[in-house]
């Protein structure tokens, strides 16, 4: 049985191996996701607009504050007055990516205790423990992901909406797509990624602890059956 036991704790750790790698992948990509949406969220360059009337001059419309960029490298920003005088839109966008940025750093801390390198819960139920923690990170992830997808393309659709507005005269200067956005989209996107990472790494762990058990049942039948055979001869 001592041999046994050794031989399933060294299929053990060795089956670990994809779920820690796959759990180290989810948790850098996470973490990076993360900080591309604190980005987005801090960044000033949601939409972009330059006119023909000023060509040395461009602004920048943010969730924070609007700036002047002028091309001789100078940049003037300026954040909002009021939060009551914000647009609808902007306050929706506000409370939609500080919510993703919460779920998305609440994720992170509740999957890092259940990393398998981490040094805690080594014992069955332990396991299960570490297992729910990562499985509750890893959905945490593609929620964070989808709360920080749905403002970054509504207000890409508002534009889009506005450049192509017939009533607008073509002299009117419209806002685009500024880096801001696509940061934003990029994040939502890995969250989501690094949530379904999480998600399948503590999946594999659960497949690949089931063959110990089943081994030491069948050692165990083997040896009643010797036993009954001695026995009888």
């Amino acid at each position: 049985m001592d041999l046994l036991s050794v031989e399933a704790r060294e299929a053990g750790r060795s089956m670990e191996a994809p779920a820690c790698i796959l759990e180290l992948l989810g948790m850098l990509v996470y973490v990076g996701a993360w900080l591309c949406a604190l980005a987005s969220t801090i960044l000033p360059q949601w939409l972009t607009m330059s006119t023909s009337l000023l060509p040395i001059e461009s602004y920048d419309l943010g969730l924070w504050e609007t700036c002047v960029v002028q091309d001789i490298g100078g940049i003037e920003c300026r954040s909002y007055d009021s939060l009551l005088g914000l647009s609808s839109d902007l306050k929706l966008a506000r409370i939609l990516m500080c919510t993703a940025l919460t779920v998305g750093l609440l994720g992170i801390l509740v999957a890092i205790p259940g990393l398998h390198l981490i040094k805690s819960c080594k014992d069955y139920d332990g396991h299960q423990t570490k297992r729910t923690l990562t499985i509750t990170g890893g959905v945490l992830g593609m929620m964070s992901g989808v709360l920080c997808l749905v403002p970054v393309s509504y207000i890409a659709h508002m534009a889009v909406m506005h450049f192509f507005d017939e009533k607008v005269p073509d002299v009117v200067p419209r806002w685009e797509f500024g880096d801001a956005l696509f940061c934003g989209w990029a994040a939502g996107f890995l969250l989501m990624v690094a949530g379904v990472i999480m998600v399948t790494s503590s999946r594999c762990s659960q497949v690949e602890r089931h063959p110990v058990p089943q081994r030491r049942s069948q050692a165990k039948s083997m040896d009643r059956n010797r036993r009954k055979h001695s026995e009888y001869v």
